[in-house]
């Protein structure tokens, strides 16, 4: 029996170097100390440990021109505490960063001395200008290509950077943070606003479609938007968009509210809520003056951005979506190696079928779905479905639209269940219409046959094809594999042919 070859895209450099590592990046912002520990694997980034301390390091910078003393204590202190940890978790690849308020401050290089001392880490002031590309650098990451311009919202400053497609473009730096413009007067605040947007209008006004948004001030006014509408079925902030109308009414109501209103949101903080009708008043202004059709929200953003900084095949190779589902279901799939040969064995199926998402779209989330195909192979048999298509729903991948996770865990549901549907009111079906709804069930259904034939074995898989015309769909097996066909396997490609609208035909 000899195996198939099948065709797949070359992976990246970022994907042949597959072994996980560990990077840790420490972020003092104007607001937080922030340590982030991210595990790499492939173009992938996840989150393993994550702490801030709220140090106010830049409250009174505009005033004063110095640090606040309080919250250089609290820093040095808090740095110290990083350092002490990452040693005692073996995390030797550290980045920090410093961003505004120590760039702009008269002692910031004091401040940088006495960290550096008191932790032997290499500690690097950012530009504004650097501040912003690297937070660029975060958003690629996460959405794989972009058309637009990202805005990263500090305490102190507002870095706006054009991108488009893989690429970056002109970044400035702008003292639009609430600690530099000051919140308790929203007329004031809209008067600097529009000042500083009209020394860059040129870069704000041809900048695509979307503007992309980091920061935790405008992931509240997201959490806001998110409660506005108690109808929208998935609670995650990663590539959330809404509609340049959408946010005109958010904005409009964070900017009616109290802020002990806006405090009992869900997953909105009391210091959050203060500076929220701020956020809004800035996001509502920057999509008028760009004209914008959305904004959508990043996960990712400066500290991501550092990490890509020192590793461009992060951002320049491969899909985060195809990458992050590898990754993904590396650890738990038997044979890691199935889910691509899964993929090409699949492909001729779909062939002629209509786009969903997009041709080129449809066939990403096909070759992810493939890699995802085994999640469920260490969850309870008669829980799989169900547990696998919430992992999907919910997990740390970037590179895909909210519309787009539906379709692959309703996809993945399908793979374990069957033909048997889910709850109508449930996240993966209310995303989609009723094409995306019947796409899922022939992806899912494919998935499955592909497993059964080949008990999940990329070289058993390769004693089997798939060929489609106009009336049928045909299953080759070579000589000598007979024996592989048993009458499950048979009763899925069945299954599969008549969800097609096609005659089973076996060769």
């Amino acid at each position: 029996m000899s195996k198939r070859p099948f065709v797949d895209a070359a992976p990246s450099a970022a994907e042949r170097d597959a072994g996980p590592r560990d990077v840790a990046v420490i972020d003092i912002g104007s607001n937080s100390v922030r340590l982030v520990q991210f595990r790499v694997e492939g173009r992938a980034l996840w989150p393993v440990f994550n702490e801030k301390t709220m140090a106010g390091l830049g409250r009174g910078v505009g005033e004063t021109g110095r640090l606040n003393p309080d919250g250089v204590k609290t820093s040095l202190r808090v740095l110290k505490r990083f350092s002490v940890l990452l040693d005692a978790k073996g995390v030797a690849d550290r980045r920090a960063v410093a961003t505004a308020a120590v760039r702009e401050s008269r002692d910031g290089e004091d401040f940088i001395a006495r960290a550096e001392a008191a932790t032997g880490m290499k500690i690097e002031t950012l530009s504004g200008e650097e501040e912003g590309r690297r937070s660029a650098l975060g958003v690629l990451n996460g959405v794989g290509e972009a058309d637009g311009l990202t805005g990263d919202l500090g305490g102190s400053s507002l870095e706006l950077t054009a991108l488009r497609g893989r690429e970056i473009g002109a970044s400035i730096s702008l003292p639009l943070g609430p600690l530099a413009v000051g919140t308790a007067d929203l007329k004031r605040a809209k008067a600097a606003i529009d000042a500083e947007l009209a020394s860059v209008s040129k870069l704000v006004k041809k900048s695509g479609s979307t503007f992309y948004a980091v920061g935790g001030a405008w992931r509240a006014f997201a959490h806001l938007a998110l409660a506005v509408d108690e109808d929208y079925p998935l609670r995650l902030l990663h590539q959330f968009s809404l509609s340049a109308r959408q946010v005109e009414q958010v904005a409009a109501f964070a900017m009616s509210q109290s802020e002990a209103s806006l405090a009992s949101v869900p997953d909105i903080s009391s210091r959050r809520a203060a500076g929220l009708p701020y956020a809004a008043l800035l996001l509502s202004r920057i999509m008028k003056k760009g004209r914008f059709e959305q904004v959508m929200i990043s996960a990712n953003g400066l500290r991501e951005g550092v990490v890509c900084a020192a590793n461009p095949d992060l951002v320049s190779e491969g899909d985060p979506l195809i990458s992050g589902a590898e990754a993904l279901a590396r650890s738990v799939a038997p044979e890691p190696d199935f889910g691509r040969a899964l993929e090409a064995w699949i492909e001729p199926a779909f062939a002629e079928e209509t786009a969903v998402f997009g041709h080129r779209r449809d066939r990403a989330l096909r070759a992810a779905a493939a890699r995802l195909a085994d999640l469920g192979a260490r969850m309870h048999p008669d829980h799989r479905a169900e547990l696998t298509a919430t992992q999907i729903l919910y997990a740390p991948i970037g590179g895909v639209t909210h519309a787009e996770r539906a379709f692959l865990a309703l996809t993945l549901h399908h793979r374990y269940a069957g033909k048997r549907s889910r709850d109508a009111d449930c996240a993966s079906r209310r995303l989609l219409d009723d094409d995306g709804e019947t796409a899922a069930l022939k992806l899912g259904l494919a998935l499955r046959l592909g497993a059964a034939l080949s008990g999940r074995s990329a070289s058993v898989l390769g004693a089997f094809s798939l060929k489609r015309s106009k009336s049928t769909l045909a299953l080759t097996v070579e000589a000598g594999g007979e024996a592989l066909v048993v009458d499950r396997a048979l009763q899925r490609f069945e299954q599969l042919a008549s969800i097609f609208g096609l005659e089973p035909k076996v060769m």
